[in-house]
């Protein structure tokens, strides 16, 4: 079955995370991606363990490099084979600090000369303005873009997500922007540049805490994990182990105390609408734990998830596989004997497929000169 992208080749000049994942999307829905890497050492990631896969791999570089091929060209010396490359794609992304990719006469103006319909996606840290001498990671970004400051406990330091997310949202926007290019030159004919960075693509993703600031001036801090706009939206302890429960109108709020045999919550007027919930929740809060300590965490989760109240447990990696499996939805793959996160989007008629491991370094040299011969 041919995929959604089938017959789009892109040449992806990105490394780490935040452009190969959005590469890797684009490759598992059929598009044919060729990996540029620095011949020796290759992507970055390929470094960057523990963990390792059975076979030497650093688990890193393999989660985001499945479906393409890989080259290894020296960006200097090998410049000319770089830009026939460029000619024949209708894809390019890269992740260099801004001016380098036009140091090496691999920058859109010149490539747009080559290959007027190139979609040139570029991703930075921080523009590729007054901000582009800046480091373009993904820790500095959740420093400096705000998100350390809503995360964590209130009175402790900035705290960052658990994984590089900034980046995957990144990544995320950068496929979207280079799909939109892509049907405005089915439509014309003509590429585009596309252009994201780390600091803007956060400063979106913080949604409601971006609001609150733009719309009304509000500057949202750490509260652990708890909502500035919706009680009860937390984690409870039960008696065993965490549990969430996020009860987000009052309708479910209603559920819940019935289901905790608290009526009397829901009755009581400080409790009964979620903005009164929200100004009482230092009262209400330690009512609701004490409730939920009469039973185990996975007993509330059957209980509760009957009533209509959307909960919880709080569960490691292992567990959350094991619930995406039970739940059907297949979160894995093997490629090879490599195991692989599943691509979460479901197409009905052009699915994404795994053909394809992660490459090893250059293992495509020959192939990439075979395309360029012809």
């Amino acid at each position: 079955m041919s995929g959604a992208l089938s017959g789009l080749l892109v040449a992806d000049f990105s490394r780490v995370l935040a452009g190969p994942y959005c590469t890797m999307l684009l490759a598992d829905l059929g598009a044919e991606v060729v990996k540029v890497e620095r011949p020796g050492a290759g992507d970055d990631t390929r470094a960057w363990g523990p963990p390792y896969a059975s076979s030497g791999e650093a688990t890193y570089f393999l989660g985001v490099n499945r479906n393409k091929r890989s080259i290894a060209l020296d960006l200097r010396a090998d410049a000319e084979v770089a830009r026939a490359l460029a000619a024949r794609a209708d894809v390019l992304v890269e992740n260099f600090k801004p001016g380098t990719m036009d140091r090496l006469g691999l920058g859109h103006e010149a490539l747009r000369e080559l290959n007027p319909g190139l979609v040139y996606c570029s991703i930075t840290g921080f523009g590729s303005g007054a901000g582009a001498g800046l480091p373009g990671y993904d820790l500095i970004a959740q420093a400096v873009g705000g998100l350390m400051s809503v995360t964590g406990e209130p009175d402790g330091p900035g705290t960052k997500a658990g994984v590089a997310l900034v980046d995957v949202i990144t990544g995320l926007h950068a496929a979207l922007g280079v799909m939109a290019a892509l049907r405005h030159r089915d439509e014309t004919g003509e590429g585009q540049r596309v252009e994201v960075s780390l600091l803007s693509s956060l400063l979106s993703a913080l949604s409601n805490h971006s609001s609150a600031y733009a719309a009304a001036g509000v500057v949202p801090r750490a509260m652990g994990n708890r909502h500035p706009s919706i009680v009860p939206y937390e984690v409870f302890q039960a008696a065993d182990r965490p549990i969430v429960i996020a009860a987000g109108n009052d309708r479910q709020f209603q559920a819940l105390c019935a289901a905790l045999d608290r009526p009397d919550l829901a009755r009581d007027p400080r409790y009964a609408t979620n903005a009164e919930r929200v100004a009482a929740r230092e009262s209400l809060v330690p009512a609701l734990d004490a409730a939920l300590a009469e039973g185990t965490a996975d007993e509330w989760f059957e209980r509760l998830t009957a009533a209509g109240v959307p909960c919880g447990p709080i569960n490691d990696l292992a567990a959350a596989f094991a619930l995406a499996q039970d739940l059907g939805l297949e979160p894995a793959v093997e490629l090879d004997g490599v195991g692989q996160v599943a691509n979460p989007i479901r197409l009905s008629a052009t699915p994404p497929s795994y053909h394809r491991p992660p490459p090893a370094l250059g293992q495509d040299d020959t192939w990439l000169r075979e395309i360029l011969d012809r």
